[in-house]
């Protein structure tokens, strides 16, 4: 973690996801524990919102649909027991990956 520097975050949460290997080598499971540890890490510093981009969907290669509702499903599950984070926002780079998310939230 560290400060947001000229950003209007007060804090940036570094995350690491997987690289995608073809499904076979657990890579479903560290998607999902990279976007809970960024959750919990965000209640622990008293975070009041949070912005999630789509982890390891970029040169990682993770397949957009699947990562939407991991991470979407991780978001749903920390959102049931968070004190202090009120809000959670995925910021997505194009369409794609707004259209995936959307169907992952139910949306589409």
């Amino acid at each position: 973690m560290t400060g947001g520097g000229d950003l209007t975050a007060r804090w940036v949460i570094h995350a690491v996801g997987p690289v995608w290997m073809g499904g076979g080598e657990g890579e479903e499971e560290l998607l999902a524990s990279a976007v809970a540890a960024s959750l919990s890490r965000a209640e622990e510093i008293g975070a009041k919102s949070v912005a999630l981009p789509a982890l390891s969907t970029g040169v990682y290669g993770f397949p957009i649909d699947r990562a939407a509702e991991i991470s979407v499903e991780q978001a749903r599950r920390f959102a049931g027991s968070a004190k202090t984070v009120e809000g959670i926002v995925f910021c997505l780079f194009d369409e794609r990956a707004y259209g995936a998310f959307q169907r992952a939230m139910g949306r589409e």
